[in-house]
């Protein structure tokens, strides 16, 4: 079963998160914007949603979960899109 790695928004950002207008494309995340909160093995990101919601941990609206390979998904109000890590610009640029 794949694991995932289980990324939590900062709560100063999850209402601008949430207020923002819908995006096409990948979402562009910010590592420092979000706190880890281990890992949970699931079929897929649904089944991982299930069952963090069923262990009082639930994702929100704005948290990640990264996969083994390290494909980004981000939890949205119509499930779950891609995303990726925003890369830091070189020193001196």
């Amino acid at each position: 079963m794949p694991s995932y790695r289980v990324y939590h928004m900062k709560d100063s950002l999850r209402q601008q998160f949430r207020w923002a207008s819908h995006v096409s494309g990948a979402a562009t995340v910010k590592p420092k914007d979000y706190e880890p909160d281990g890992q949970i093995e699931a079929h897929n990101e649904y089944h991982a949603w299930q069952s963090l919601r069923e262990s009082g941990q639930p994702l929100s609206v704005g948290d990640l979960l990264e996969t083994e390979e390290g494909q980004l998904r981000i939890c949205k109000y119509v499930g779950f899109e891609p995303a990726q890590w925003v890369q830091p610009e070189p020193a001196g640029v």
